[in-house]
Order: structure tokens, then sequence, then C-alpha cells
């Protein structure tokens, strides 16, 4: 059985088991955001929350384990368990897992969604890059035309659009992009750009988003962005099979 004596007089017949594990991860998930537990805070012991929120310890040890997979708790080793800093760069590390997964149309709403975060990322940046910042993104900028090989211009695509999102000043818009910003697809973009001698198009499109960057043209910046990742997304419709949506 899934909840305690006490918790079935109030409710009725015991619910299914993923239907009250799930009430244990929105209660909790309610306490935190009502302040009764603080990030870093130490979570009362399993038995007691269980008591605590009439649950079963079985389904609250279930909510327990899910969370700290979300990253909004953490087992710490002989401690106990402990709410997370819930920062934005910890609770969305599960977007990586679906963007590296995602295929097909699926991949293409994920760029969908990068054309209008990058576009905007790149329009507040123009706005608000230092000095530091736009000398950064030259340097990954330089290191990309100074290079064939994939594997460093990979490297240094995925940090010249993170210093961008960076200097956009907004840590969780940083943290959403950083998510959806897949290294396996975009090995696959650039072979395929490679094979197709693509490379100076590309070059050409990062280009324009530093010039914008560099002439603090929110504007500017929001279109070179949306035309880059647009390409991406245009060059991605173009492998999929004639019949996919």
């Amino acid at each position: 059985m899934d909840e305690t004596p006490a918790a079935r007089d109030r409710t009725g017949p015991p619910a299914p088991k993923g239907t009250v594990t799930q009430r244990a991860i929105d209660r909790i998930k309610a306490m935190i955001g009502e302040g009764l537990l603080e990030p870093g805070q130490r979570l009362p012991t399993e038995r007691d929350l269980a008591a605590q929120l009439g649950i079963s310890r079985s389904s609250m040890r279930e909510a327990i384990r899910a969370l700290t997979v979300l990253g909004v708790l953490e087992a710490r080793h002989g401690s106990g368990i402990y709410v997370t800093r819930l920062e934005a760069g910890d609770l969305l590390e599960t977007f990586g897992v679906v963007a590296d997964l995602s295929r097909g149309a699926g991949l293409v709403e994920i760029l969908e969604v990068r054309r209008i975060l990058e576009s905007t990322a790149a329009a507040l940046a123009a706005a608000r890059m230092t000095p530091e910042r736009l000398a950064e993104v030259e340097g990954h900028l330089a290191a990309m035309n100074a290079t064939d090989d994939p594997e460093e211009i990979i490297a240094h695509d995925l940090a010249f659009h993170r210093a961008i999102a960076a200097a956009a000043g907004n840590g969780t818009m940083a943290a959403i992009l950083e998510g959806l910003s897949s290294r396996t697809f975009r090995a696959r973009v650039w072979r395929g750009y490679q094979e197709e001698g693509a490379f100076a198009r590309t070059r050409r499109e990062h280009a324009a988003i530093h010039r914008a960057l560099a002439a603090r043209d929110p504007e500017a910046a929001r279109t070179a962005a949306a035309a880059h990742v647009g390409e991406v997304e245009q060059w991605l419709r173009a492998q999929l099979p004639t019949d996919a949506p």
C-alpha cells in the first residue's frame, strides 16, 4: 500500500503509486516555493517528512530520488538530503539531454526556440557588452577563422555563442541556451557544412553578429543572430525526409 492509514482516512481509497509520488514531489516543491525549505537547507529525515506529509516512506523516497535527478535536491554522503542552490544552470541540465537525443522534426523545434532566444540574447548583449566580453567574442571568432579543423571550430563556435549569452546578463536565458546547445548536433552541422563547402558562409554569419555587437546595435545583432540560427534550421530541414512534417 502506498499511503499511511491516516492518509487513507482523509483521502479515501489509496491512489495509484505514481499519483502519490507526484503529490510528494509537489508538496516538497511547494515547501521550497513558500520558503519553508531554503536553498542549502537539510531536509527532515525521510521518515519525519513522510509522516509530516501523510505519505508512505516508499513514495517519499521516490519523490526525493526524482527531485535529486532534476537537480532540486542533492544527497550528501553521510549527511542527508539538501535543497540545492536552485540555480538555473543546475536545474536546466536535462535540456542538454533532450537536445542531444532529439532527431528530425523535434530537433527543428529546438532550433526554432534557439533562434528566438539567441536573437534576444544577441540584442541584449549588444546593449550590455563590456570591452572584455567583446574581446572574448572576437577571440573565438578569430580562432574559428584560423582553422578548418571541425573539432576546434565546434569548440570556438560554442564558446562564441556562450560568451554572447553571458554578456546578455540574464543567467536563466544563458542556462537555457547552454542546455539547448548540443555539441553533438553542432558537430553534425559543421561536418555537413564542410562537405558542402559552406564554411565561408557560416563564418560570414558569425562576423555579422560580431559587427553588430561591436557597433552596440541591438536590432542589427538580433537580426544577424536570427539569420544565423535560421540558416542552420533551414539546413536541418533540408536533411529531413521529404514526407517529414
